[in-house]
Parts: C-alpha cells; sequence; structure tokens
C-alpha cells in the first residue's frame, strides 16, 4: 500500500472553493514524464526571455528572491525544498523554496542566493543561476517574488537553520508530474477567480506561491508554456 499524500498545511479555502482545469502536463505520455535529468532542463531555462511581471502585482509590495535548487541524481532532476518552522510570523509550517526579502543595496538573485545560504547551508560558490522565472506575487505577505533557478553538480549538503527552517528535503520532477500529486482548484480572491495548484506529497502539501513556482518549471519542460492565469 502506498504512503498516503498530503501533510499538515492548513489550506485557508474559502466557501466556493472548486474544482480547476487537469494539468498542463495532463496529456503528455508518461514516459515523456521520467528520465528528466538536466541535460533536459538546462537548455529550457537557458532559452527564456525576460520574466513576466503580470499587472496584478500588488503595490507596493516588498521585494523578494528565491532559489528554485535543482541538481540530478540516478538519472532524474531533483528540487530542493523546505518546510518553515511554525514559529515564523508568516507561512508557518508551509513548504517554500529558500529566499526572502531584498535588502538594501541587494537584487534579487543576491537575495536569493543569500537566504539560501543562512536557511540551508548551501554556499552561492556551488549554485549556477540559469535563469529567471516569471514573477508573482504572495497575497498573505504582500511580497512579489523574484525565483531563480540554480543548478547544481551534485546532491548537496544541506544544513538547515533550525530558527527558521524545519526540515530540508528533495523530491524528483518525475514524481511532482504524476498523476495522483497535483490538482488545482479555483478559488475567488478580491472578487477576481484565481487558480490555486497543489502537490500532495508525502507527508506535505506544497500550495500557494510555491507550488506556482513548481507549476511554472513543470509546464515549461513539458509542454514548453505556462497558462497566463497561472501568475
Amino acid at each position: 500500500m502506498s504512503p498516503a499524500r498530503g501533510g499538515p498545511q492548513k489550506i485557508p479555502r474559502p466557501p466556493g472553493a472548486r474544482a480547476g482545469d487537469d494539468a498542463p502536463w495532463a496529456n503528455v505520455p508518461v514516459e515523456g514524464r521520467r528520465a528528466i535529468g538536466l541535460a533536459r532542463v538546462r537548455p529550457v531555462l537557458e532559452a527564456l526571455g525576460p520574466p513576466r511581471r503580470p499587472e496584478s502585482l500588488m503595490p507596493r509590495a516588498t521585494p523578494a528572491g528565491v532559489l528554485v535548487t535543482l541538481f540530478e541524481e540516478d538519472g532524474e532532476t531533483r528540487v530542493v525544498l523546505t518546510r518553515r518552522t511554525t514559529t515564523l510570523p508568516s507561512h508557518r509550517g508551509e513548504v517554500s523554496f529558500p529566499g526572502g526579502k531584498v535588502l538594501v543595496g541587494e537584487d534579487p538573485r543576491t537575495a536569493a542566493l543569500r537566504e539560501a545560504e543562512e536557511e540551508i547551508g548551501l554556499s552561492p560558490a556551488v549554485v549556477e543561476v540559469v535563469a529567471e522565472l516569471d514573477h508573482l506575487a504572495t497575497v498573505a505577505s504582500r511580497f512579489v517574488l523574484a525565483p531563480f533557478a540554480g543548478l547544481l553538480t551534485a546532491r548537496p549538503a544541506l544544513t538547515p537553520n533550525p530558527s527558521e527552517v524545519d526540515r530540508a528535503f528533495d523530491v524528483s520532477l518525475a514524481e511532482l508530474l504524476q498523476d495522483d500529486v497535483f490538482h488545482e482548484e479555483r478559488w475567488d480572491i478580491f472578487d477576481e477567480e484565481r487558480p490555486v495548484f497543489f502537490f500532495d506529497l508525502v507527508g506535505d502539501t506544497v500550495w500557494g506561491a510555491t507550488a506556482r513556482i513548481l507549476y511554472q518549471l513543470l509546464a515549461l519542460l513539458t509542454v514548453g508554456d505556462v497558462p497566463k492565469d497561472a501568475l
């Protein structure tokens, strides 16, 4: 019997939430969702143009950078995630990418690399940043996130900062692309219907901005584009 999927994360699902669309990769043959090595990932990311900055981004929101760290093991690309501690002021216990707000004198890329080192002990010297993904906004904490894709040559030895990170872990892109892992819901947010994405892992549910970034990455790798309303 397979382990149960989903985790303890509290989902503030509003009344009237309803099922959304299938994943963009739903019709991609299973073979096309497996054995996604960095040789397939790198050219897709390096070919990206300037990131999109949707008009719906909140004015006066705080700029932040996050690091989408990718490495290959046994022919599969894996992505590094963290579970935040329950003592943080926002997004308690949520699954996220390492990252944080841009400090004075920094740009979002520098902030993403600095925060990854502070949160999980990942040295910027071992990260090859190859792309900047489309920006997105978080409603609750009012951040505008700039995600940066960084490649590693090997599995990293991570040291979570216990004041911020409950645990650091990684998951293969092939697992994220499985049919029973992803689902979309439609929520009414500020009088506008918006897609909300979920990835049910064993022991954790990834949703919110982190799920949107994963969705963006997986859509690019499998179908070559990201639906406009996904940002």
